[in-house]
C-alpha cells in the first residue's frame, strides 16, 4: 500500500538524518565515547553553552543510554546552577526538544524529561516558554498513562506552572482537571502523588469557573474521604484543598459539613489519633476557617466534644499548636454565649490566666479580650472570683512599672466585670497587688482605672487609698 511505502519511507528518511548528524558531530555510540567535562562552578558561559550544545547532541542522535544519561546530567546542573536554566530557554530548539521527550515512548526519556522541565517551570519568567512550546498536552498525557516516577514531575510542574491562572485554563482546557480526580480516586496512587495532584487542584480552584466545575464533579466528597487516609501527606494535602475550594462561599461551607468534614476533622484532632504537629496545625486551621461562619457549625463543635480536644492541646501541645488552639478558643468566644459557658466549664479561665503573661504581644491580646468575654457570663464570673490566684496574676500585671501596657485596658475591663459581685470586689480589694491599680489611677494613665476605683470605692477602700479619691 501507498501508505505503508510513505511510513517506511518516513523511517528511513529519519533513520538516515540521525545518521547524518552522527557523522557530522562526530559522536561515539560506544561506550569509550568522549563526553565533554562538565565546567567547573564558576565556569564562563561559553563554556556552560559548549556543555549544553553536547548534551543537546546526545539527546538527539545518540542512543536510548546516551540519551538518558544525557538528560540526568542536564538536571544535574539546572538543579544546582540557576544560569544553567537560563542558557537552556534561551534555545528554543532545546526546549522543543525536551517537549518531545515527553510524548515518546521510552518511559526512562519520559522521566527524566519530566524532571527537566519541573525545574524550568519554578521559574517565573520561563513558564510562558514552556507553556508557549505546547508542554501542557504532553504533561496531561502523562498524567493519564505515565509512570508513577513520571506522574509526581509532572504534576510538581503542573503546581508550578498553575500558579498563573491562564496556564490554569490550559490544564483545564486539556482535561487536565478530570485527569486529577481520577489520581485522588484511586485507592492505588501513593501520597506524594495525590499529595503534588493536590497542590495542582488547589490552584486551580483560584478560578471561579474551574472551582465551580470541581464542586459539580464532587471534589468536596471525594477529598473529605480522603482526609480518612492514613497517609498524613494525603491528608495534610486534602485538607488544605477542602479549605481552598470553601474559602469565602458559604454553600461550599455548608456542604463541606453535610458531608462529614467537620466530624473527620476532629477525628484527626483526637490526641488519641497518631499524627504529627503539622497536621494537627493544619486541622486547627482548617476548623478556624470552616466553622466559625454559622452557629450550625459551632454548636456541631460543641456537641462532638472540640472543647475537650481544645483544652488538651492548650494544655499540653507545643507551643504553635497551644498557640492556633488559643485563637479558636477565642473565636469560640465570640460566637456565643453558649460557646463561652462550654468554655467556662471545661476550665479554660485559668489557661487563658496563663496566657496574659506570654512574650508575644497578640497571645496575651487574645487571652485577654478571650477572658474578658467569658467574664460577662454570670455562670463564669462566679467560678472564676473563687480563683484567688487568678485575681492576683490580674492585678500584678497592672503594675504601671511592668510591661503588657496594650492589655491594662482588658485587664482593666475583666476586673470590673468582676465587681459585679460582692466577692469578687472584696477579694481585689484584699489582694496585695490592689494598689496597682491605685498607681494607675493616680499617674492618670488609664480613665478605665478611674472608673474601677470608683466602683471599689467602699469604706474600706477609701481608707486603703489613704484619701486619694473624694469623689
Amino acid at each position: 500500500m501507498q501508505s505503508d511505502l510513505d511510513v517506511t519511507l518516513g523511517k528511513l528518511e529519519g533513520h538516515v538524518k540521525k545518521l547524518s548528524e552522527i557523522f557530522k558531530k562526530r559522536v561515539s555510540m560506544h561506550g569509550y565515547a568522549v563526553v565533554v567535562s562538565r565546567p567547573g562552578f564558576g565556569a564562563c558561559k561559553d563554556d556552560m553553552r559548549f556543555y549544553l550544545r553536547d548534551l543537546m547532541t546526545r539527546m538527539k542522535v545518540g542512543d536510548l543510554g546516551m540519551r538518558k544519561q544525557a538528560l540526568v546530567n542536564l538536571h544535574e546542573v539546572v538543579v544546582e546552577d540557576d544560569k544553567y536554566v537560563k542558557l537552556v530557554v534561551e534555545v528554543s530548539e532545546f526546549v522543543h526538544l525536551l517537549v518531545d521527550f515527553l510524548g515518546c515512548n521510552e518511559v526512562e526519556i519520559v522521566e527524566e524529561a519530566a524532571k527537566v522541565v519541573s525545574v524550568v517551570a519554578g521559574f517565573d519568567y520561563y513558564k510562558g516558554v514552556l507553556v508557549g512550546a505546547g508542554v501542557i498536552g504532553p504533561l496531561i498525557r502523562i498524567l493519564e498513562c505515565g509512570s508513577e516516577v513520571g506522574k509526581i514531575a509532572v504534576a510538581r510542574c503542573l503546581c508550578k506552572l498553575t500558579e498563573n491562572s491562564d496556564n490554569a485554563w490550559c490544564v483545564s482546557g486539556h482535561g487536565g482537571v478530570t485527569v486529577l480526580f481520577r489520581i485522588c480516586e484511586s485507592g492505588e496512587c501513593k501520597g506524594e502523588l495525590v499529595g503534588a495532584a493536590c497542590g495542582v487542584l488547589k490552584n486551580l480552584c483560584g478560578v471561579e469557573e474551574i472551582k465551580r466545575f470541581m464542586v459539580e464533579e464532587g471534589v468536596v466528597s471525594t477529598f473529605v474521604k480522603l482526609v480518612r487516609s492514613k497517609d498524613e501527606a494525603v491528608q495534610v494535602s486534602c485538607i488544605e484543598l477542602i479549605q481552598n475550594i470553601a474559602s469565602g462561599d458559604d454553600l461550599v461551607r455548608q456542604m463541606v459539613v453535610r458531608e462529614g468534614g467537620v466530624r473527620v476533622l476532629l477525628r484527626v484532632l483526637d490526641p488519641k489519633w497518631t499524627c504529627s504537629s503539622k497536621t494537627r496545625g493544619v486541622v486547627m486551621r482548617a476548623i478556624e476557617n470552616l466553622c466559625f461562619s454559622s452557629s450550625s457549625c459551632v454548636s456541631l463543635l460543641l456537641s462532638c466534644g472540640f472543647v475537650d480536644q481544645l483544652m488538651y492541646y492548650v494544655r499540653n501541645g507545643e507551643v504553635s499548636i497551644q498557640e492556633l488552639g488559643l485563637k479558636v478558643a477565642f473565636r469560640l468566644c465570640e460566637a456565643s454565649e453558649e460557646a463561652k459557658k462550654v468554655l467556662g466549664d471545661a476550665g479554660f479561665m485559668a489557661e487563658l490566666v496563663k496566657f496574659l503573661n506570654a512574650k508575644s504581644f497578640e497571645v496575651r491580646e487574645m487571652a485577654a479580650e478571650a477572658l474578658s468575654g467569658m467574664v460577662m457570663v454570670a455562670k463564669n464570673r462566679k467560678r472564676f472570683v473563687q480563683d484567688d490566684q487568678s485575681i492576683a496574676l490580674l492585678l500584678q500585671l497592672l503594675d504601671p512599672g511592668e510591661g503588657n501596657s496594650g492589655n491594662k485596658k482588658l485587664l482593666i475591663s475583666i476586673l470590673m466585670s468582676l465587681t459585679c459581685c460582692n466577692s469578687g470586689r472584696k477579694k481585689i480589694v484584699s489582694s496585695g497587688y490592689a494598689k496597682n491599680i491605685e498607681r494607675l489611677a493616680e499617674a492618670e494613665v488609664s480613665s478605665d482605672a478611674k472608673r474601677l476605683v470608683r466602683k471599689l470605692s467602699t469604706n474600706r477602700f477609701r481608707s486603703m487609698l489613704s484619701g486619694i479619691w473624694h469623689s
